[in-house]
């Protein structure tokens, strides 16, 4: 009887113990609905189940109000009519793609191929590093080289380029610029071969 008792005295607060956490559980924070989180969810889902009609007195508090008229101007006939669309081809200021610009002076080649004063526009292009002499090819080459490793100082050429005032030398660098780099290499080897013909007198072979 003993051990009966003692069982049913710790089933009986661990019933306890439980029953209060749950009710600790569902009387949480109101969240200012003054329901805790268990009875406004229940309210919830019943409000959602169940389907109610509104009562007569509450239809009559709902005023609806009517929609406004059109406005409609008095002279139909002086609307001003719509702008038509700038994004088109038909558009004069519309930019040439470069493949509708190749077609067309193709097309235009095509119809013009009798016409023997007629020239392509395409065909110079593609002559036009053949007219230049030897001496007009090196200078073009060495322009874009210098433009290419930005060994200018006219003017800028790309936004990157920095001012042409950062550019200049100072025209106190410009009166002594040193040593010529040729002077010293000259030097230097001039140094070595007096330096090594000094030491094969001590060679004694």
């Amino acid at each position: 009887m003993g051990m009966m008792r003692h069982i049913r005295v710790h089933a009986g607060l661990l019933g306890l113990i439980g029953g209060s956490l749950l009710l600790t559980g569902c009387m949480g924070p109101t969240y200012g609905t003054s329901k805790s989180s268990g009875e406004q969810l229940l309210d919830d889902l019943g409000n959602a189940v169940m389907i109610q009609t509104p009562d007569a007195d509450q239809a009559k508090k709902i005023r609806y109000q009517p929609r406004g008229a059109l406005v409609v101007p008095g002279n139909k006939e002086a609307l001003v009519t719509p702008q038509q669309s700038v994004a088109s081809k038909d558009n004069a200021g519309w930019i040439e793609s470069p493949e509708d610009m190749r077609d067309r002076l193709r097309a235009e080649a095509d119809e013009n191929k009798d016409n023997s004063h007629y020239r392509s526009p395409l065909a110079s292009q593609s002559t036009t590093n053949h007219n230049l002499t030897t001496a007009q090819q090196t200078a073009a080459y060495r322009e874009g080289r210098r433009i290419q490793q930005g060994a200018y100082s006219d003017k800028r050429r790309y936004l990157s380029d920095p001012p042409l005032d950062y550019r200049r030398m100072p025209e106190e660098a410009q009166a002594d610029l040193g040593e010529p780099e040729k002077v010293k290499e000259r030097r230097r080897k001039k140094e070595a071969k007096a330096a090594k013909q000094t030491g094969s007198k001590w060679w004694p072979f």
